[in-house]
């Protein structure tokens, strides 16, 4: 039951309901008050219809009510009449019923007149005033409801989550939101639908195995393993590789975020927890799905801000449930993450997720399986060759390659062309690498200037050994850049070597350089330039140990393979070093960005009259592509980096 003092609450609740029912609606069933002369006329209308006479008081009801005293009419009052009763005589009321005094010297005619005038003269007394049940239901009747509804709410909510207090039976805040995907309901996702992640499948073929015969491996006495965690980069397919598993055994696939357990409510997301391990155990073997697990599973102890306690309760509520099943049940329970680093260690251990699974980027050959499987239901020309297009998109995802396929077709379809087109995907690759066109009207001024920086860029991507080829230069504006100039590898690329790095420094600053020996003057383009030249020869000296005057010294924090910095120990800001090694840093990202920067200037300089040569076509053409660089330039593309075993 409620507490005590709940009771309290809903007396003063009844009683204001009530108070608030007379307010705004007054009772109009009481009589009025009429005097003599008011009676008679009303009879001499008719509207009289019975009375009832004790002494000298008659109670009356009227065929039509009337209202009393007429309003802005002065009633005069006995001598010795209150104010207050002054006030209510004088307030205007409507009724059917009435009262009235006969005065003395009335003479015995009245029965007549009545009589004569259709009056029903009774000896029982007439009701006046409305029912007292209905007046009762009345003003109490919204408030007894709403009790009556608390009450219901409430013992609802204590046949709910018991742990939760009660709060995980109201309106379901405690039940899991896990959307279930069976194979007879939804499409069925298997490995034919998941291409370019081979390693990773092979990793998870045991799993299909055993929920398809958990026999085979019990007779030995193995068991599946708990937990399986896919460590990869964003869009690199680590969801539909879970909904492949449960499609290629299948059985009930549970899937839920992270932080759709997390409520502002303390004890929320465990109930959330203990909900969803049920529905699993209810419908085993089934496979349980947790995205972004770093949302709850964070190292306890390192939140600092408001939200931990719940975030720690779930966790807590996570290990506990994964240590009360056993592999023979038939759950498994998958979960992805982009950040491992951050994953609390007791996740980790033997007997929860104790299996990874990197999905890491695809390769050449996994690029163009993947476009094969979502090019199916897409018609190509006879131009469009898979494999090229696997070759110009280093570095996507998955997911990538799939929004590639869905912009060519939006293109083709907006260019009203029956099959897509290696132009469409061009144009595809164009807006999500370099970023849409926008409509900027620039002076020719700045279009001169802008043209010589792209050609600076360009031209250093010809000359300088090892550097990235050109594929493509422009100087319309995209995304927030008023000029693009597009290089990429020709194949995947998994080490760099100093010198490669150090070209692409070059090629960085080959913008600026370019302006500075064309108009003799710097500008603010240069800024994303510079800023990207910095961040790689800082990472050259602090993590990569490129520096000779610091050695092979790690000085800047563990990079997470997927996101970036991970910080030291979780705190990015500490620093491990004095502060002349500071200094020391600062001195080799100088050194190697004046370097690189009189490289440039020493290479433009030497090819002066190519840079003007492709500045002008840029400024006639807007944009041109590999072949038409070379064909305005007259220059072959880059060499290629010389390589020299070790020990000769």
């Amino acid at each position: 039951m409620p507490p005590s003092r709940t009771w309290l609450f809903f007396a003063l609740m009844l009683l204001a309901n009530y108070l608030i029912m007379r307010t705004l609606f007054p009772p109009t069933g009481e009589s009025i008050a009429l005097p003599y002369t008011a009676f008679r006329d009303e009879v001499a209308k008719g509207n009289v219809e019975a009375i009832y006479n004790q002494g000298q008081a008659i109670e009356g009801r009227l065929r039509k009510a009337i209202t009393w005293p007429i309003p802005g009419e002065t009633v005069p009052a006995p001598p010795g009449t209150s104010k207050a009763e002054q006030r209510l005589r004088e307030e205007p009321r409507t009724s059917d019923t009435f009262t009235t005094v006969l005065p003395t010297f009335v003479g015995a005619g009245l029965e007549q007149f009545l009589i004569d005038h259709k009056v029903e003269i009774s000896a029982v007394s007439i009701q006046t005033g409305s029912n007292p049940l209905v007046t009762l239901l009345f003003g109490f009747g919204p408030a007894i409801l709403f009790i009556a509804f608390y009450v219901w709410l409430f013992r609802r909510a204590q046949q709910g989550m018991g742990g939760m207090g009660g709060l995980g039976g109201i309106m379901g805040i405690g039940q899991s939101r896990a959307r279930r995907y069976d194979q007879e309901s939804t499409q069925k996702v298997t490995f034919d639908d998941v291409a370019g992640i081979d390693e990773a499948e092979n990793e998870l073929i045991e799993i299909v195995d055993f929920l398809k015969d958990p026999a085979k491996y019990q007779r030995l006495g193995g068991t599946a393993p708990k937990g399986v965690l896919l460590v990869g980069a964003p869009g690199t397919g680590k969801t539909l590789l879970a909904r492949a598993v449960a499609g290629e055994a299948g059985v009930p696939f549970f899937s839920m975020s992270a932080s759709e357990f997390v409520e502002m409510i303390v004890g929320v997301g465990a109930a959330r927890v203990r909900d969803l391990f049920k529905q699993a155990r209810d419908n085993a073997p089934a496979i349980i799905f947790i995205d972004e697990l770093d949302a709850i599973g964070r190292a306890r102890g390192q939140v600092a801000i408001g939200g931990a306690s719940e975030q720690e309760q779930t966790l807590n509520q996570i290990l506990t449930e994964m240590d009360g099943f056993s592999g023979r049940e038939g759950i498994i329970v998958l979960a992805a993450t982009n950040q491992p680093d951050v994953l609390d260690k007791a996740l980790l251990r033997p007997g929860r997720f104790d299996r990874h699974v990197v999905v890491n980027l695809p390769d050449r050959k996994g690029r163009e399986a993947i476009l094969k499987v979502h090019t199916r239901a897409v018609p190509l020309a006879a131009d469009v060759v898979l494999g090229e297009i696997a070759a110009a998109t280093p570095g996507l995802s998955g997911a990538d390659l799939k929004n590639l396929v869905n912009e060519a077709a939006l293109l083709a379809a907006r260019r009203e062309v029956d099959a897509v087109r290696a132009k469409d995907f061009t144009d595809a690759l164009e807006k999500i690498v370099l970023g849409p066109e926008r409509p900027l009207i620039l002076s020719d001024a700045d279009r001169e200037r802008i043209a010589y920086h792209e050609g600076g860029h360009a031209i250093l991507g010809l000359v300088v050994p090892g550097a990235d080829p050109v594929h493509r230069v422009t100087i319309v504006p995209r995304g927030r850049a008023l000029g693009v100039t597009y290089q990429r590898p020709d194949d995947d690329r998994y080490n760099y070597p100093e010198a490669y790095l150090r070209a692409k420094i070059v090629g960085m600053l080959g913008g600026r350089v370019a302006e500075e020996i064309v108009y003799g003057t710097r500008t603010t383009g240069a800024e994303n330039d510079i800023e990207q030249a910095t961040q790689l020869a800082r990472s050259m000296v602090t993590r990569w140990g490129m520096s000779e005057r610091l050695g092979a010294v790690q000085l800047a924090p563990r990079q997470n393979a997927y996101l970036g910095a991970a910080g030291w120990g979780g705190m990015a800001a500490e620093r491990p070093y004095s502060e002349e090694t500071a200094k020391a840093i600062d001195g080799e990202v100088s050194r190697i960005l004046a370097e690189s920067s009189a490289e440039a200037t020493r290479l433009l300089r030497e090819h002066r009259r190519e840079l003007a040569a492709l500045a002008a076509a840029l400024l006639q053409h807007e944009t041109l592509d590999e072949r038409e660089i070379l064909a305005a330039t007259g220059l072959p593309p880059a060499p290629a980096l010389p390589t020299r075993p070790i020990g000769r």
